[in-house]
C-alpha cells in the first residue's frame, strides 16, 4: 500500500467497533491461528455468528490478514538495518518515484513516508554488510530524486504484535 499525502487513509473508523468484535480482534492478535469455536467461547457467541463476525471484519478492512512470525536466520538474513532518504526534490511525483522504486526491492520489509530531516525510512533484511552496501550503492542511491542516504545498523529490536485498542466499544 502506498502512503503519500493524496491516499492515506483517514484515522477514523469504518465502523464503530462493539465489545464483541474487540474481543476477536484481542484475541486474533494474540493467536492469528485460535480456532473459531475458541474464538466463539471468548466472545460469548455461537461459532456460526462468529465466523460470520470475522468475515465482516474482514471484508470492512479491519482484519487485514494473519501473518506468521519467521526467525530472521533461517531465511539467511543476518543483518537488519534502518536507510534514511533525504529526497531532493518533494514533488508527489517525485516522492511516488522513489517510493515504489524502493518498495520493489525484496530487501526491504517496511518503508514509512515520514516528516522531519529524512523523507523515507526502510527497514531492509539482507544476510551481510556486503549485501547492505550493494544494496545502497547500486539500487538505493542510483534514484535522481535522492539528495542523501543515510544508513543505520539495526543491532537488536522489539516489536510488538498487538496494537493497543484505542476504540471504545460500541454497546
Amino acid at each position: 500500500m502506498l502512503f503519500l499525502p493524496n491516499n492515506i487513509r483517514k484515522l477514523t473508523m469504518k465502523k464503530p467497533l462493539d465489545r464483541i468484535d474487540i474481543a476477536l480482534i484481542r484475541a486474533l492478535q494474540k493467536d492469528g491461528q485460535t480456532p473459531t469455536k475458541e474464538l466463539a467461547a471468548i466472545a460469548g457467541l455461537a461459532p456460526s455468528s462468529t465466523h460470520a463476525r470475522l468475515r465482516a471484519l474482514r471484508s470492512d478492512g479491519i482484519l487485514t490478514g494473519i501473518h506468521a512470525r519467521v526467525d530472521p536466520s533461517s531465511l539467511g538474513i543476518g543483518l537488519q538495518a534502518f536507510v534514511f532518504l533525504r529526497l531532493a526534490v518533494h514533488s508527489r511525483c517525485a516522492v511516488r518515484t522513489v517510493w515504489e522504486a524502493v518498495c520493489a526491492l525484496p530487501e526491504v520489509i517496511a518503508a514509512y513516508y515520514v516528516g522531519g530531516d529524512d523523507d523515507i525510512v526502510l527497514h531492509v533484511a539482507v544476510p551481510d554488510t556486503q549485501h547492505l552496501r550493494d544494496l545502497v550503492l547500486d539500487q538505493i542511491q542510483l534514484q535522481d530524486q535522492i539528495a542523501r542516504v543515510r544508513t543505520e545498523l539495526l543491532f537488536e529490536a522489539y516489536r510488538a504484535d498487538v496494537l493497543p485498542v484505542f476504540a471504545e466499544a460500541d454497546g
